[in-house]
C-alpha cells in the first residue's frame, strides 16, 4: 500500500487542456511532450482531453475483444488504433475525460505499481467528491463502482517518463462499450458518473476536480496552463 504523502516536495508541472482532439494528433503531441521532459525543456505536464469516438488496442489486447467488424465501426464513426501502452482494448469518446500525465517516474521510485495506485487514488477522490464510492479490484487496473468499471487506466513509459494514462466515464455513450470487451474483461459492465448518479453531469466541473485531486495525490503545483 502506498500513500500520497510519501512523495517528495512539491514539483511544478504544466496543466495542458487540449479540449476536443482526435486521438492520432493527441498521440503525436504526447510523444513531443515526452521528448521535452526527457531533454529537460519542461518539468512535466498533465494533459486533459476529450476524444472523438475511438477504440485503442493496447499491448495486452486480444483481437477477439473487438466484438464487431471494422465496417460497422466505420459506419458508427469509431476509429481504431494500436498503441504502445499496457492494458487491453479501450474505448474513448465524448463525455469522458482522458488524462495523460507526462511525468519523470524517477520521482516516484520508478515504481509502476505505485504510479498506477496513485492514478487510481486521484479518480477515487474525484468520485468521492461527487458522492460515489470508487474501489480498486484485485487483479485489475482502473476504478470500479458497485462492481461496474467507471475508469480505465493504461500507461506507457519512455526513458522513465510516463505517457498514456486514465479515462474517467462522466457521461459517455455507454452503448459504445458494448462493441468491445473493455480491457479484456467480459464479465463486468461499464458505467458512468451520470448513470450512477442519475443526473446530468458537467464535464468541465469534473475536469477541475481531477486537476485538484491530481495535485494533492502527486504533490505537484501547476505553474501555468498551455494549449
Amino acid at each position: 500500500m502506498w500513500h500520497w504523502d510519501t512523495v517528495f516536495m512539491y514539483s511544478p508541472i504544466y496543466l495542458i487542456n487540449w479540449g476536443f482532439l482526435a486521438y492520432p494528433e493527441a498521440l503525436q503531441r504526447q510523444a513531443a511532450l515526452v521528448g521535452q521532459v526527457q531533454m529537460g525543456q519542461i518539468p512535466g505536464a498533465l494533459v486533459l482531453v476529450e476524444h472523438p469516438p475511438v477504440i485503442t488496442i493496447g499491448r495486452n489486447s486480444n483481437p477477439m475483444d473487438i466484438l464487431v467488424d471494422r465496417e460497422l465501426l466505420c459506419q458508427l464513426g469509431i476509429e481504431v488504433y494500436e498503441v504502445a501502452r499496457g492494458g487491453g482494448v479501450t474505448y474513448h469518446g465524448p463525455g469522458q475525460i482522458v488524462g495523460y500525465p507526462i511525468l519523470r517516474l524517477d520521482r516516484y521510485d520508478r515504481d509502476l505499481h505505485r504510479y498506477l495506485w496513485m492514478l487510481e487514488e486521484v479518480l477515487i477522490r474525484v468520485l468521492r467528491i461527487n458522492g460515489l464510492q470508487g474501489e480498486r479490484m484485485a487483479g485489475f487496473t482502473g476504478v470500479w463502482v458497485e462492481g461496474a468499471k467507471i475508469a480505465a487506466i493504461g500507461i506507457g513509459a519512455k526513458g522513465w517518463v510516463s505517457m498514456h494514462g486514465f479515462a474517467l466515464n462522466i457521461k459517455p455513450h455507454l452503448e459504445h462499450f458494448a462493441l468491445i470487451n473493455p480491457c479484456g474483461i467480459k464479465e463486468r459492465v461499464v458505467t458512468s458518473m451520470a448513470q450512477k448518479l442519475a443526473k446530468e453531469m458537467d464535464v468541465q466541473k469534473v475536469a477541475l476536480q481531477i486537476v485538484d485531486s491530481f495535485a494533492q495525490v502527486f504533490n505537484v503545483k501547476f505553474i501555468s496552463e498551455r494549449s
